[in-house]
């Protein structure tokens, strides 16, 4: 018997550093002591070192959540008083980790944490490597013991504890190490509980978990194939074995309650059944086991022919629905079926509008008079669906769940269930009509969530023959936040398998450095005295990257260069390195070698990590022979965070290893309700159509609405939750048309057909209130190389939930957007840009292999790949965004000039006073300039932005305005398609702004070189007079107070007209004069 994993948490004590010395002798004895779950392990003690060094590791049992225990971890530092004259344990510092900063065996890395203070006055410095993993244990089945020979009475039996109970209990017991008495102690009373009570609980549910003797079974509760020959005779035996009632049983603490009941039929065998349900509980409660009873359909006393049945379900016949098979009271009566046994998602589904289904859950039929795969048919208003063909087993099994639309819960009508046969051989023949039901609709039960499935019951399907089979199945109607709507058909989706509702997620990407040092051996000994230039080549996938030419003579080139690639989780790739040797003719691969990425290191700090030398062998795979060794320094960086969206638009900026992630600070829900006024995409079989979904993106997880087919005015209504880790990061969505409904339709080229956008939005959820529901509609804006184009509207609802405290949310504010590494050893541009394209083709081929696959330009759309090309539409609304920032800055030197020209005079009176307060008391500038500000700030919140969100701004982005051949280039590809003369037009006309930025670009330079010229005597007489000016400047600031200085050059400043030449000043006139190198640019 196969046993369960035991999840470990093991924690291995490398090493810490720069600890206190508090032994009273300059130095410290320190070992560590770890609390997690209510267990306690230690170390051993490093005698006298502020830089032990442990290797130590430790095991804990992980439990399942508690009250009693929280989620954290904490390690503690202390000194051991055993060394020194210290007279106890003295505190060297602490680090407290939360579980889900854990990671899995193989994911780990070492990593030196910070020491923490205990309380406001303890003395603490220094850091601590651990390595903090999970694993999982299997233990070693025990050895099947000798079967007894039943007796008639036998005694009760004695329960012998699991050896894996007894590993358990020896795995709480703590480290044994020498240490002082008085942590002996404390450790002692700490793992008391841990070997005690958890091993006799533990002991005590495993001794409740062996069955009685009177209560073994054979196992086994397949029905067998049934003869429709003896189809009354079972009958009778069925109706007879109904009747029997459920016998109680309790023995040795147990109650189990008997349901089974032997198979109909003489010729049919007792089929025993297993336990469907076992609840082990603790020793004051009894064990409940619960056996299914496998009951057949009592007789029904009249027969219905397939055209009764027809003529019934049309509306000639009153129906009064359905009666149920009879069975005995039983509690497997209210036991759902084991596929029922899912967890519901509790959602609450508030943001959106409630959409009522007819929900008709199809299991299984029984004593069906064929030996085909037959098919249900179900038909309800003007909806109609074929089942696929039913699965042979010892029952004819379907398991599919159809949603069928429904205006409102109340709607009135009739749903028909039949069986039919299709034929095998002939395929002109009709199908056979094996039996039916017919439900009225009003008395269908309504089941909204948190409700528990319904159960699925046996019926007795009419008018199918003399011999009418079973069919179990569960009508109910419910919403779209019903546990059986993901995965359901549904009338709005056409039943297509590239319709449904889904979540995915991205592939955990890593940074792979590369450092390649040098080599050697690469050339042999007469070919050393002649130069030789080498490069290393540098592949992962599709990334190819190459260093730098090395030039040597005794075959030993060196590099040091690091190369930077993108990897995605699980490494199953291999990093290829090829030494070539340059020569004129080309590139000669001289040697090759291949290193797999499970071999890399990881960590997540600037630590230098091992270096390794791998040998080249030869390129033809036939002979390997030796072509040298290179030196290599390989690790996955998971400090970095892997960009893979524009910066300015990122939705995630966690890096990339899960023990430096912080926890979330809260939670953003949006609902997807609905399209309008949607313009028709495609045209169809002559009729012009729009299948519309919608996809949205938020960090690493993506979800896809189902594919509303066929119309312009779709509706959703579902809901999705993100976890947010930085509220300054944007939630984007955008809505596009499906071509994947056609796949599989006679192979036709349409299935080929890329996915078209729509529209799309952003929302910035720092925009966002917190707990305040924001449902808006966006406009969806398409821009194209024709103009931009309304498609249609989308209305959705948002809510940003606040988890952590205010000061935490506030603190996020104050820290570093990008991690930490991004600062230490920071990306060049064009790094992060290359980067960046392969982390975008990497996702996109990652979630175009799911199911149903997320095609390629839907992520390129969401991941905005291409929103870097040359626009000269973007190059102006850039320039005018400029503008607009300098505006406010141009304002205040027009007031300036304003206020000295004296043009209101009251105004300029009061900036005399100003003057004069600010130069007497300059203490005020400050508090003066930021109470200003606090007022201008208090002004613009009367005029904030509330309803709606912020979104794309045809005004800023001009595109009213932009021509209609800046579009066409805009949408351009690279290299161009248009032809010849359009492509000399638009180099003519980008040559003509290069010559104004040119020249822009020389003023700027000019006025730069003329403040340098006013030292560098490139102009003597004008140097010696700005010289001699500062000189005077500075002795009548040594002689006149400052004060007085400032007050007289504002009071100058702001001197009426009147006094005033209309030339322009002697200072500017004496700066525009200075000499600049215009001049000598050729």
């Amino acid at each position: 018997m196969k046993m369960a994993a035991i999840q470990k948490l093991i924690v291995e004590v490398v090493d810490a550093r720069s600890l206190l010395p508090k032994d009273g002798h300059g130095t410290s004895s320190p070992y560590v002591v770890i609390d997690y779950y209510g267990q306690r392990r230690k170390t051993h003690t490093a005698v006298r070192d502020l830089n032990p060094t442990w290797n130590e590791a430790l095991e804990f049992n992980v439990g399942k959540p508690s009250q009693v225990f929280i989620d954290m971890f904490e390690l503690n530092i202390f000194h051991d008083k055993a060394y020194g004259p210290t007279t106890r344990n003295n505190f060297l510092g602490r680090i407290r980790l939360s579980s889900s900063q854990f990671v899995k065996k193989g994911e780990e890395a070492l990593i030196y944490y910070p020491l923490e203070k205990k309380s406001l006055f303890s003395w603490i410095q220094g850091e601590i490597g651990l390595k903090v993993y999970y694993v999982d244990i299997v233990p070693t089945p025990p050895h099947a013991a000798p079967v007894p020979v039943p007796q008639p009475d036998p005694p009760a039996k004695e329960v012998k504890p699991d050896p894996t109970v007894e590993a358990k209990a020896e795995a709480a017991k703590p480290n044994e190490e020498p240490a002082a008495d008085h942590e002996a102690k404390v450790e002692a009373e700490a793992a008391k509980p841990n070997e005690g009570p958890v091993a006799d609980h533990e002991a005590k549910v495993e001794a409740e978990a062996v069955p009685a003797p009177e209560s073994k079974e054979p196992a086994g509760d397949k029905e067998p194939e049934r003869d429709t020959s003896s189809a009354p005779e079972q009958v009778q035996a069925n109706e007879e074995q109904a009747r029997q009632q459920p016998s109680m049983q309790k023995q040795s603490g147990h109650i189990e309650f008997d349901l089974t009941t032997s198979k109909a039929g003489p010729e049919a065998p007792a089929a025993p059944s297993d336990h469907v349900m076992a609840a082990s509980v603790s020793g004051s409660v009894p064990e409940v086991k619960v056996t299914p009873p496998s009951s057949s359909p009592p007789p029904i006393s009249r027969s219905a022919s397939m055209a009764s049945f027809a003529s019934a379900t049309a509306g000639n016949i009153p129906i009064n629905g359905p009666q149920p098979i009879s069975r005995t009271m039983s509690t497997a009566s209210f036991a759902s079926d084991i596929t029922d046994n899912i967890p519901i998602e509790r959602s609450s589904f508030d943001l959106v509008e409630k959409m009522h289904y007819l929900f008709v859950r199809v299991v299984k039929a029984r004593f069906l008079p064929t030996k085909g795969s037959p098919v249900v048919k179900i038909a309800v208003a003007n909806s109609r669906v074929e089942s696929k063909p039913a699965r042979r087993t010892s029952c004819f099994e379907w398991d599919q769940t159809f949603a069928f639309g429904r205006d409102s819960p109340e709607s009135s009508s009739f749903l028909e269930v039949s069986v039919w046969d299709p034929p095998r051989g002939d395929v002109a023949a009709p199908p056979g009509f094996l039996g039916g039901i017919c439900f009225d609709v009003t008395e269908i039960p309504l089941r909204d969530p948190p409700d528990s499935p319904l159960a699925p019951q046996w019926y007795r399907m009419e008018g199918g023959g003399a011999y009418s089979g079973d069919l179990m199945l569960a009508t109910w109607v419910g919403t779209q936040a019903d546990d059986s709507f993901p995965d359901a058909w549904k009338t709005d989706t056409a039943g297509n398998v590239n319709s449904k509702a889904k979540v995915y997620v991205s592939p955990k990407l890593w940074y792979l450095r590369a450092t390649v040092i040098e080599a050697q051996d690469i050339l042999p000994p007469v070919a050393a005295l002649k130069e030789a230039s080498f490069t290393i080549k540098a592949q992962l996938g599709f990334q190819v990257q190459k260093t730098k030419v090395s030039v040597t003579r005794n075959g030993t080139p060196s590099w040091n260069e690091d190369l930077l690639f993108v990897a995605a989780e699980p490494f199953t790739d291999q990093l290829t390195f090829t030494l070539e040797n340059r020569q004129p003719k080309g590139s000669v691969a001289l040697g090759v070698t291949r290193v797999p990425l499970t071999a890399v290191e990881r960590r997540v700090d600037d630590r230098k990590v091992a270096s390794r030398w791998f040998t080249f062998e030869n390129t033809n795979d036939e002979k390997r022979a030796y072509k040298g060794r290179v030196h290599l320094r390989l690790c996955f960086d998971g400090g970095y965070h892997v960009m893979d969206e524009a910066a300015h638009v990122c939705s995630d900026y966690r890096p990339t290893a899960r023990q430096l992630w912080k926890p979330p600070v809260g939670t953003v829900e949006l609902g997807v309700i609905g399209c309008k006024n949607l313009l028709p995409m495609k045209t169809v079989n002559g009729k012009s159509t729009t299948d519309a979904y919608v996809v949205a993106k938020y960090a690493s997880k993506w979800i896809r609405t189902r594919t509303v087919s066929d119309s312009l005015e779709p509706r959703w209504n579902e809901q999705y939750t993100w976890k947010v880790y930085d509220p300054c990061t944007v939630l984007a969505l955008g809505v596009f048309d499906s071509w994947g409904i056609f796949e599989g339709e006679n192979g036709s080229m349409e299935t080929t057909r890329p996915d078209c956008r729509i529209g799309k939005v952003r929302i910035r959820i720092s925009t966002l209130e917190t707990g305040k529901v924001y449902r808006n509609t966006y406009p969806l804006l398409l821009l194209g190389s024709n103009g931009m184009t309304k498609m249609g509207e989308i209305e959705v609802a948002v809510r940003f939930i606040r988890t952590s405290p205010t000061l935490d949310f506030l603190h996020v504010y104050s820290q570093p957007l990008l991690p930490l590494m991004h600062h230490i050893k920071p990306l060049g541009m064009v790094q992060q840009e290359m980067l960046r394209s392969g982390a975008v083709k990497i996702i996109a081929a990652h979630l175009a292999r799911s199911e149903p696959p997320l095609r390629r330009e839907i992520v390129l759309c969401m991941l905005d790949a291409d929103s870097h090309a040359f626009s000269m539409r973007k190059v102006r609304a850039n320039w005018f965004r400029i503008i607009n920032v300098l505006a406010g800055v141009i304002d205040i030197l027009r007031w300036a000039d304003d206020t000295r020209s004296w043009k209101n005079p009251t105004a300029t009176i009061l900036v005399h006073a100003l003057l004069v307060m600010l130069v007497w008391f300059p203490d005020l500038i400050v508090p003066t300039s930021a109470f200003y500000v606090f007022v201008i700030g208090v002004w613009n919140y009367r005029f904030r932005k509330r309803d709606p969100l912020p979104h794309f701004d045809p005004k800023i982005s001009l595109v009213d305005t932009i021509e209609r051949d800046e579009l066409d280039e805009e949408f351009d590809t690279l290299p161009s398609a248009r032809p010849n003369e359009i492509v000399r037009a638009r180099y003519d006309k980008l040559r003509t702004l290069g010559a104004r930025v040119q020249t822009l670009l020389g003023d700027f330079a000019a006025q730069e070189e003329r403040v340098q010229a006013l030292v560098t005597w490139r102009d003597p007489r004008a140097t010696g007079i700005f010289v001699g000016l500062c000189f005077v400047v500075a002795m009548i600031l040594y002689l006149v107070p400052s004060k007085m200085v400032a007050m007289a050059f504002g009071f100058y400043y702001l001197r009426h007209p009147m006094f005033r030449d209309r030339m322009p000043s002697p200072a500017l006139n004496f700066f525009r004069r200075l000499p600049s190198l215009s001049d000598r640019i050729m």
